[in-house]
C-alpha cells in the first residue's frame, strides 16, 4: 500500500512527481499558493486537492475534508536563507518572513505526526539555520538524517546543489540512509551507470534533451506565461533527487519491518 503524501509548498508538483516514480507514495492533497503553479497541479492531478495558505491548513481541516497522511514532502521557502539574501541584504535567516514558514511546516509535522517527512531547501541552509530545523524536530520527537545532493548527480546540466533531509520518530534510526542514495544499490530499480542516470533526469519532464519540455514548449515564440512558466521551472525540484530519497526510505523501511 502507498504512502499518503501531503505536498506542501507545491509548485508544479515536482516533488509528488519524484515520489510517485517510486511506486510506493500517492499525493492525496497540495498546498500552493501561486496561482500558476496551482492551475498546473489542477491539470496533472485533477483529483487531489490543493490547499492555498500553509498557514491556515490544519490537521483538523485535512480530516474534515477525509484526507489522512503517511508522509509530508516540501521544500520551504528560500529567500532568507539563500546566498542571494546573504549577498543583497536583509534578513538571512529563518526568522525571515518567508524561510520562517519552516514553522508552519513543523508545525503540521507536529499535528499529522506522519511516518516520514521529506524537506529540501538551498545548501546553505547546512550552514545557517540547519540547527534550527533539526532542534524543531527534535522538539516534536523526530530524528532526521540529511545531506546536500547536487543536480548532476542525477544527470542534471548544473550544479543545484540543495540540502535534503528525511525525518522520521525517534526510536526509528535509519541508519546510513543516504548512503543508500546510489544509483544501482539494491533494491533501488535500476542498473546504473550515466546513460540511465540521464533517462531518469530527462524523463521526469518526458523529454530527451536537458529542459523540462512541457513548460518550456515553443520558448522561442515566447509562449502564454513565459515568466511563469520560468519561476516555476526555476523553484521545482529535480525529480529525480526525491524518487532516489523516497526509494531509499523504502528500501530502508523494508528492511526495518
Amino acid at each position: 500500500m502507498s504512502l499518503r503524501v501531503l505536498d506542501l509548498f507545491s509548485g508544479i508538483g515536482a516533488f509528488s512527481l519524484g515520489l510517485e516514480r517510486t511506486g510506493g507514495f500517492e499525493t492525496v492533497a497540495f498546498c500552493e499558493i501561486e496561482p500558476f503553479p496551482r492551475r498546473v497541479l489542477a491539470k496533472h492531478w485533477p483529483e487531489v486537492p490543493c490547499y492555498h495558505d500553509i498557514r491556515e491548513l490544519t490537521a483538523a481541516g485535512l480530516a474534515a475534508d477525509g484526507i489522512s497522511v503517511d508522509a509530508i514532502c516540501g521544500g520551504f521557502p528560500c529567500q532568507n536563507v539563500s546566498s542571494a539574501a546573504a549577498v543583497h541584504g536583509g534578513d538571512t535567516s529563518l526568522d525571515g518572513i518567508k524561510s520562517g514558514l519552516w514553522f508552519e511546516y513543523s508545525r503540521l509535522i507536529d499535528e499529522l505526526r506522519p511516518r516520514v517527512a521529506f524537506i529540501e531547501n538551498v545548501d546553505r541552509l547546512a550552514g545557517d539555520g540547519l540547527d534550527r530545523v533539526l532542534r524543531s524536530l527534535a522538539a516534536l520527537g523526530y530524528d532526521a538524517q540529511w545531506d546536500v545532493v547536487p543536480g548532476w548527480f542525477v544527470g542534471a546540466p548544473q550544479a543545484r546543489k540543495r540540502i535534503w533531509i528525511v525525518a522520521y520518530p525517534a526510536g526509528e534510526r535509519m541508519e546510513g540512509l543516504f548512503e543508500s542514495v546510489r544509483v544501482g544499490s539494491p533494491g533501488q530499480g535500476w542498473p546504473g551507470g550515466t546513460p540511465h542516470l540521464l533517462d531518469i533526469a530527462n524523463s521526469a519532464f518526458g523529454g530527451d534533451d536537458r529542459f523540462p519540455q512541457p513548460l518550456l514548449r515553443g520558448m522561442d515564440d515566447r509562449p502564454v506565461n513565459w515568466v511563469d512558466r520560468l519561476h516555476a521551472c526555476g523553484n521545482a525540484v529535480i525529480p529525480a533527487i526525491p524518487e532516489l530519497i523516497g526509494r531509499a526510505y523504502l528500501d530502508a523501511e523494508r528492511l526495518a519491518a
